[in-house]
C-alpha cells in the first residue's frame, strides 16, 4: 500500500541516527511515520503564504491528523484494492509519469517553439478528406488522390473557399458556412501536426497534403499577426437567431438598443446584464465571460472577438453587434498582453507534456536510456520466426503464437532479458489499427513499438526512487482518491441514505431550523420613481393583477418594470431587509438605483421549519455530525504521537521561492 514514506529500521546504528537527524519524524500513527520533509511539502502546498508560529502549526497538525487517520482507515479497509479505484489511480499515475519519460532537451525546444507560437497568431483555411486511422491501403490511396485533386484545382485558379464548400469538397461540415476558414489560432488550439503545418506555410501559400487522425488536409495560410493577448469581457445578450421570424429579430434589436441607450446615459452594465441578458451562463455574473484570446481554450465568433479587442480601454463598451446567437453589447474588463517566457514556461511545459508533440521526444529519450542501461540488440536470428509465421489472420485478431516453441532473447537492457514469448504476447494483444503490409514491414513496425514501450515501462518502474517530487505527487493522488471514496461511504452518501438517522437528528435538533419573518408578497421592481408611482396607483384597484400591470407599463419597452411573486425571507432579501412593511400596498421606496412597490398578501411570523422545508440544511449538518463521530472513533482507535519539538522547527531554514 502506498503511504507516506516510513522510516526503515536499519541494522547499522550510525546510519539510523544520520537519517533521523536529516529528516526527523514529526508524526507517528501506530507504525506509520511522517517525516519533516513530507509534512513540510504538504504544509507548503496547502499554505501559499506559510506561517511557522506554534499556533499555526498546531492548527494545521490537527487537520493533518484527521486527514492521515482517514487515509489509514481506508487502507486498512482495503480501499486501495478496489478495482475501480486502482484503475483510476493508474490513469493518474500514467499522466504524472509522462513528463519524466521524455527527452528534456528536445522537450525544452518544443516549449520554446510553443512560446513563439503563443506570441504569433496564424489564420488559415483548410480542406479535409476524412480518413479513419484503420483505413486500408486502397482507401488511403483514394483519399490521397482526392486531396491532391482538390489541391490541383486551387492551383489552377479556383477559389479555395469555393472548392472547400463545393460538391465533393471538404468533409468538414463547417466548410459549408465558412469556406474552410478557421479564423486565427496559435499554440495548442489545433492538433500539433496541423498547427505545425500552418506555422511552416507562408502567407498566401497552399500546403502539401498532410495527415492527422481526422484524415488528409491541405491548408491555406491567409494571415499571420502578433498575438493580441487575453481578454476579460462581459456582454449583454438579447437572444435572436438569424433564422427567427423577422418580427422577433426586430423586437430583439429594439430591446438591445434601449439597453444601449441606458448605458450611454450612465446605466450600470452589470446591473443591466443581470436584469436583461439572455445568456444564463453569464448574466448573474454581470455578463462576465470566460477569458478568451491568445492561448486560451475559449474561442469567440470572429465578429465578437474583433469587437472586443477593438475596444480601446478597460471599461469601454461597444454599440450593439449581431451574431448567429443574437445581439450583444460588449464591455472590455481587462486586456492582458502575452506574458513573458519565464512566467509561462511551467504552464507551457505542462501543455507540451500532454500534447501530441511530446511523442516527438520519446524516441530520442529511448536512445538515451539504451545507452545508459547498456542495451544489447540480439534479435538478428530470433526475430526470423515472426517473419515466417505472421499471416492474414493476424489483422483479424485470429492469430496466436501457439506454434512458437522457443523463447530466445530479442534484447537485453539493465541486466534484464526480453524474449520471443513476450513479443508474441504483445503481438496478440496489439493487432488492432495495424496497417496491412508485408510480413517484414508489419513485424518491424510492431517490434519497434514493443521495444519502445518495454524500455519506457522499465524506466517507469524507477521513477519513484529517482524523483522524490513524482513520488510525493503520486502519494497525494493516491491519498486523495481513497479519502474521497471513504468520505463518500462514511459521511456524504451515508447521510443521504440513512433516512431514519436523518429524521432522528432533525427531531433532536428541531429548534435549529427556523423560518425568519417572511412576506407573502408581489414585488414590483421599477426603473424610476415615475414608473413606481404609476404602479402604486394602478394596484390600488384589486381587480388589476401583476400581469396586467406589466402589459401596460412595458407596452413600449420591456425595461421599465419587472415583477417577482414569492414568500420572501425578509432578512435574506437585500431590498426588503431593515424595512417595516404592512399588509396591503406599501409606498414606493428606493434601493440601489431602483424603486420598489411591495404588495403584501400576508406577513408570515417566524416559526420552526418542517422536515421537508429544511432537508438540505439538515443533511449538511447530519454529515458534519457523522464525520465528527467517525473522527472521534478513529482518534480512540489509533496511537498518535506528535513530536512538537520537530514540528515547531519545520520552518527552520525555509526560504520562499520567488
Amino acid at each position: 500500500m502506498n503511504r507516506f514514506v516510513v522510516l526503515t529500521t536499519l541494522f547499522i546504528l550510525n546510519c539510523s541516527i544520520s537519517i533521523a537527524q536529516k529528516d526527523p519524524v514529526i508524526l507517528q500513527i501506530d507504525d506509520v511515520t511522517v517525516t519533516k520533509s513530507e509534512f513540510l511539502q504538504i504544509y507548503l502546498k496547502n499554505n501559499p503564504n506559510p506561517k511557522f508560529d506554534e499556533a499555526s502549526l498546531n492548527d494545521y497538525m490537527e487537520l493533518f491528523k484527521k486527514f492521515k487517520l482517514k487515509v489509514i482507515e481506508a487502507e486498512d479497509l482495503g480501499y486501495d484494492t478496489i478495482p475501480k479505484l486502482k484503475k483510476e489511480l493508474e490513469g493518474y499515475r500514467k499522466q504524472l509519469a509522462q513528463p519524466y519519460l521524455v527527452d528534456k532537451e528536445k522537450n525544452e525546444e518544443l516549449v520554446e517553439e510553443a512560446y513563439y507560437r503563443t506570441l504569433n497568431d496564424v489564420r488559415a483555411s483548410h480542406i479535409l478528406v476524412r480518413l479513419e486511422s484503420t483505413a486500408t491501403p486502397e482507401d488511403t490511396l483514394a483519399a490521397y488522390n482526392r486531396i491532391m485533386g482538390l489541391k490541383a484545382r486551387i492551383e489552377k485558379g479556383e477559389d479555395f473557399a469555393s472548392v472547400a464548400k463545393g460538391k465533393n469538397g471538404s468533409d468538414d461540415p463547417s466548410a459549408l458556412n465558412n469556406g474552410g476558414d478557421l479564423g486565427y489560432f496559435n499554440a495548442f488550439q489545433m492538433v500539433y501536426s496541423f498547427e505545425d503545418m500552418a506555422y511552416n506555410t507562408a502567407v498566401g501559400e497552399i500546403s502539401e497534403p498532410f495527415r492527422t487522425r481526422f484524415g488528409y488536409h491541405i491548408l491555406k495560410v491567409t494571415d499571420k499577426r502578433p498575438a493580441r493577448g487575453t481578454m476579460r469581457a462581459a456582454h449583454i445578450m438579447i437572444a435572436a437567431k438569424k433564422t427567427d421570424p423577422e418580427e422577433e429579430i426586430m423586437n430583439a434589436s429594439k430591446k438591445v438598443n434601449e439597453i444601449y441607450e441606458k448605458l450611454q446615459n450612465g446605466g450600470n452594465f452589470e446591473s443591466l446584464a443581470k436584469e436583461f441578458s439572455d445568456d444564463p451562463s453569464s448574466n448573474q455574473k454581470g455578463g462576465e465571460l470566460p477569458t478568451f484570446g491568445t492561448g486560451t481554450s475559449t474561442r469567440m465568433v470572429p465578429i465578437f472577438e474583433e469587437t472586443a479587442f477593438g475596444l480601446a480601454n478597460d471599461g469601454d463598451f461597444s454599440s450593439p453587434i449581431q451574431t448567429d446567437y443574437g445581439f450583444h453589447i460588449i464591455k472590455r474588463i481587462e486586456l492582458k498582453p502575452v506574458r513573458a517566457y519565464d512566467e509561462m514556461k511551467k504552464e507551457l511545459q505542462i501543455k507540451v507534456n500532454r500534447d501530441d508533440r511530446a511523442k516527438k521526444t520519446q524516441d530520442s529519450f529511448v536512445q538515451k536510456l539504451k545507452k545508459s542501461y547498456k542495451y544489447k540488440d540480439l534479435r538478428k536470428e530470433s526475430i526470423k520466426w515472426f517473419y515466417n509465421n505472421i499471416d492474414t489472420n493476424y489483422f483479424n485478431g485470429n492469430w496466436n503464437a501457439n506454434n512458437l516453441t522457443t523463447d530466445e532473447v530479442l534484447f537485453k537492457i539493465d541486466g534484464q532479458t526480453y524474449t520471443q514469448q513476450q513479443f508474441a504476447i504483445y503481438l496478440e494483444n496489439n493487432y488492432r489499427n495495424v496497417k496491412k503490409a508485408d510480413n517484414f514491414s508489419t513485424i518491424n513496425e510492431q517490434y519497434k513499438n514493443w521495444e519502445k514501450e518495454t524500455i519506457l515501462n522499465l524506466e517507469d518502474t524507477k521513477l519513484t526512487t529517482k524523483y522524490p517530487d513524482y513520488k510525493a505527487l503520486l502519494t497525494e493522488y493516491h491519498d486523495g482518491i481513497l479519502l474521497y471514496e471513504i468520505m463518500n461511504d462514511k459521511v456524504w452518501q451515508k447521510a443521504i441514505n440513512d433516512t431514519v438517522g436523518l429524521k432522528a437528528y432533525f427531531d433532536a435538533n428541531r429548534s435549529n431550523y427556523n423560518w425568519n419573518e417572511r412576506l407573502d408578497a408581489v414585488v414590483y421592481i421599477c426603473s424610476d420613481i415615475l414608473v413606481a408611482k404609476q404602479v402604486y396607483n394602478m394596484i390600488q384597484n384589486d381587480t388589476i393583477n401583476s400581469k396586467h400591470v406589466l402589459e401596460v407599463i412595458n407596452k413600449e419597452s420591456s425595461l421599465p418594470l419587472s415583477v417577482k411573486t414569492n414568500k420572501f425571507d425578509v432578512k435574506q432579501t437585500n431590498y426588503l431587509s431593515d424595512r417595516n412593511f404592512n399588509k396591503g400596498i406599501n409606498a414606493p421606496y428606493n434601493y440601489d438605483e431602483k424603486y420598489y412597490v411591495v404588495k403584501v398578501n400576508e406577513i408570515l411570523q417566524p416559526k420552526e421549519k418542517e422536515f421537508a422545508e429544511a432537508k438540505g440544511a439538515i443533511t449538511s449538518d447530519y454529515q458534519n455530525y457523522l464525520e465528527q463521530k467517525w473522527i472521534n472513533e478513529l482518534f480512540a482507535k489509533h496511537n498518535i504521537i506528535v513530536n512538537t519539538k520537530n514540528l515547531y522547527a519545520v520552518g527552520k531554514g525555509y526560504k520562499k521561492k520567488n
